[in-house]
């Protein structure tokens, strides 16, 4: 019996990050006899359907998470990154839901991740948003790329001490102390201070393996699939790469990996039985819109339709019979009507008319928009 899973798998959905796609991981998983898996994209959720349906049916059963963006301390991103804005790529910390008001959370962090932040900064949130929005959730420090893990390496031992006991203190009992080793050398030189720092809390660890690709053989069309991101060339010395370790290990190679910390591939297990969460889809909830004239949705529509068509026609010339315009205009509203989208439509009409009002050119958004 498998008594380890893998709790950051990056998938195909992550923007230029990872390479795995859900049928993969489905495959992986079950070839492996891995009962679970999470997958952690970093700052979105845009395949979360996709990955906990395909996993589902797969016998597999799907984490939610996310690798979340979180400045460590006003002012500071703790880690260095790639990108070009003027401030360097924010730290992150690892969120796995555990049931419904934990993904509701989720979806807020994220929101406000690109919604509260400085025109052109990276995304994400404060310590203090996090805080607000942890309920639900179980962290994980973040690995080589994570809040600590950061500090640690910039020789900010203290300020790493203090924002480990404040995420201890917003997650109780829900916190793990990540450790990953792929061979790299910031890996090596913060393992002894974040095994200190977890022994002196009592705070559990956990194994990790940041899966970007699935098997070895793909490791060079992941590599590619970097230099796309970052704009770089394979042949670059000075870029970012990742090792050959950055695959989907099975529970034997990461055991025999953690064989002097089997407390850390055992809590994977734990994880995985304490976020038995899988989001489903909803319909969309689309608006409803009363008209100021007390005709339905469906009236109203095809009223400023109408007129708006007669507009136009008046101001250019036809090319063809005016029934056919008709007969198209009719076409139009019956498959908006069948579909339920009246109500929509209009407001969106009453949010032309307003940016007109205000001289807004349409398609130019603002802060006031």
């Amino acid at each position: 019996m498998a008594s380890f899973v893998h709790l950051r798998v990056k998938s195909a959905y992550s923007l230029l990050e990872g390479a795995v796609r859900p049928k993969e991981l489905a495959k992986l998983a079950t070839e492996s006899g891995m009962p679970a898996a999470a997958v952690t994209d970093t700052n979105n959720l845009f395949g979360v359907f996709d990955i906990a349906d395909t996993l589902a049916k797969a016998g597999v059963q799907p984490i939610t998470g996310v690798l979340l963006s979180v400045e460590a301390a006003a002012g500071h991103h703790a880690s260095g990154g790639h990108g070009s804005g003027s401030r360097k790529k924010p730290p992150h910390i690892a969120l796995l839901v555990q049931n419904e008001a934990g993904y509701l959370n989720l979806t807020k962090l994220l929101s406000a991740a690109y919604l509260d932040v400085e025109a052109g900064d990276w995304p994400h949130v404060k310590m203090a948003r996090l805080a607000d929005h942890a309920e639900g959730l179980i962290a994980l420090t973040g690995g080589p790329g994570g809040v600590i893990n950061g500090l640690l390496l910039e020789g900010q031992r203290a300020a790493a001490e203090t924002v480990l006991d404040a995420l201890a203190a917003a997650f109780p009992d829900r916190l793990y102390v990540e450790i990953q080793r792929h061979g790299l050398p910031e890996e090596r030189a913060t393992e002894e201070a974040l095994l200190d720092m977890a022994y002196a809390r009592d705070l559990p660890l956990v194994a990790t393996n940041d899966v970007h690709f699935g098997k070895a053989e793909m490791y060079e069309a992941h590599d590619a699939l970097l230099c796309i991101a970052d704009g770089s060339f394979v042949s670059q010395d000075d870029r970012r790469r990742l090792t050959r370790e950055h695959r989907f290990k099975s529970p034997a190679e990461m055991a025999a990996q953690f064989a002097d910390l089997p407390e850390a591939i055992e809590n994977t297990m734990e994880i995985a039985r304490r976020c038995a969460f899988r989001p489903r889809k909803r319909k969309p909830i689309l608006p409803v819109f009363a008209p100021e004239s007390g005709c339905s949705p469906e009236e109203e529509l095809r009223a400023q339709a109408e007129a708006g068509l007669d507009r136009r026609l008046k101001a250019n010339t036809l090319f063809a019979e005016r029934k056919v315009y008709d007969e198209r205009l009719a076409y139009e509203l019956s498959i908006i009507n069948r579909m339920g989208f009246p109500g929509y439509f209009l407001i969106v009409s009453d949010f032309m008319k307003w940016t007109r009002g205000q001289g807004i050119p349409v398609g130019v958004r603002g802060s006031g928009a």
